[in-house]
């Protein structure tokens, strides 16, 4: 049974083919750019050499036909035909309170998506896009649902509720739901592992940072906290979305500007965090480039995140008072060594000790490596992300019947002996 994972991002579309049977990745890659210019693809294929193509990819809909168009090159693919995929597997970021785990996907799962698209504009249309382009080459197989929002499920009522009108909840589901569930599932998970406990007994933070980023707060294996809110919008510092600002913000200007809720709504998700600062950058490779250069204002954008991100450290480590764990993950987690190396300083009284010259050099995909000093109370790991695994194997127990409660579900990656 080969599971084809989806999770397309607000400018990437990241893949995986697995063989369930055989318990391992038949293919897997990453589309990047997509929208922003100078796209291209990176195909991955076990026992071959890495695989790069450029092609402009306007949209999540043209990226999605590269990645099929890749799958079967006679020369690079690794399927004959499509019907070799037996399930294929959606990230969907935003449901509302309508989905509380993964689902297959009929009709009215993907009209429930399409009406939650305004809480999630980054996200739920090319969340959409993709289920839809994947319907059209694959109609015969099941599509299953895998919500951002699952795995946060579990936080009390105190943190997901806001200090507005509650019949603001109960009209409209005004709360917190935070996203990039599969992710801090998926890593805290693994910090588990590598510390030698049952995620029950784990307080964790894990830090997702990528062009979109969340944090979470993880007391017994389950999230009691996170920083993304109703929508993605809210929390840390991202490449197009401003994160936490002062709520009056918004109707000043509007008043000051004239903006209409549209054009401040658009502002505040396409046109803000690292890009509002520096005026041109959303990649941190690029800020990284013009801080080397002297740009003064990419070197402030730089500052601004790593603040942020210090600040929800301390704030996460009050909530949760014993901390076992802290995690990097995503793409800027897993690669940005200057940017955890600044976000960490100044921490070591609160006891997280790290290893400045093993956290610089380490910038890994695939590799889990422990950045702390051996002495360190709090261990700080940079554990790589798997959401197409955690995609794949919510498919196959659904599929089976067999899925439920993470805390209880069977992940492979829950196993000591697991290996990526």
């Amino acid at each position: 049974m080969d599971i084809l994972a989806l999770n397309c991002g607000s400018s990437s579309v990241k893949y995986q083919l697995y063989n369930w049977d055989k318990k391992e990745v038949i293919a897997k890659g990453v589309v990047e750019r997509v929208g922003i210019g100078n796209s291209f693809i990176g195909h991955e294929v076990p026992g071959r050499d890495d695989y790069k193509k450029e092609q402009d990819c306007s949209d999540h809909t043209v990226a999605i036909e590269l990645i099929i168009n890749t799958l079967l090159d006679k020369e690079v693919g690794v399927v004959d035909n499509m019907d070799q995929i037996s399930a294929v597997g959606h990230r969907v970021v935003h449901a509302g309170e309508k989905f509380a785990s993964s689902v297959l996907i009929d009709d009215a799962v993907l009209e429930a998506v399409k009406e939650c698209s305004h809480l999630a504009p980054l996200h739920n249309p090319p969340n959409i896009m993709g289920i839809e382009a994947a319907q059209k080459v694959l109609p015969n197989v099941p599509h299953v649902g895998i919500f951002d929002t699952a795995f946060h499920q579990t936080m009390p009522e105190e943190a997901y509720m806001y200090p507005l009108p509650y019949e603001w909840y109960e009209k409209h589901g005004v709360r917190r739901y935070g996203f990039h569930g599969t992710s801090h599932l998926y890593v805290s998970k693994r910090a588990a592992v590598l510390l030698g406990k049952d995620s029950k007994d784990c307080n964790i933070i894990t830090l997702h940072i990528g062009n979109g980023a969340s944090h979470a707060a993880i007391r017994g294996g389950v999230c009691v906290d996170t920083s993304m809110g109703m929508t993605p919008l809210e929390g840390a510092v991202m490449g197009t979305r401003c994160g936490d600002i002062d709520p009056a913000i918004p109707t000043f200007m509007m008043e000051a500007e004239g903006y209409t809720a549209k054009e401040m709504d658009s502002i505040l998700n396409k046109k803000s965090g690292l890009l509002g600062i520096t005026g041109q950058y959303t990649d941190r490779r690029d800020i990284g480039n013009g801080i080397e250069a002297g740009d003064k204002r990419c070197k402030l954008a730089n500052d601004i995140e790593c603040y942020r991100i210090k600040k929800y450290i301390g704030a996460y480590m009050a909530v949760l008072g014993k901390v076992d764990a802290i995690v990097f993950t995503a793409g800027v987690g897993e690669m940005g060594s200057e940017i955890r190396q600044q976000a960490l300083e100044g921490l070591e009284p609160l006891g997280v000790k790290v290893n400045k010259e093993l956290n610089l050099k380490t910038r890994t995909k695939k590799a889990e490596v422990e950045i702390s000093t051996p002495d360190s109370p709090v261990k700080v790991f940079v554990i790589p992300t798997d959401e197409e695994l955690v995609f794949t194997e919510d498919v196959v127990g659904i599929l089976e019947k067999t899925y439920c409660d993470h805390m209880d579900f069977d992940y492979t990656f829950k196993s000591k002996d697991y290996e990526r």
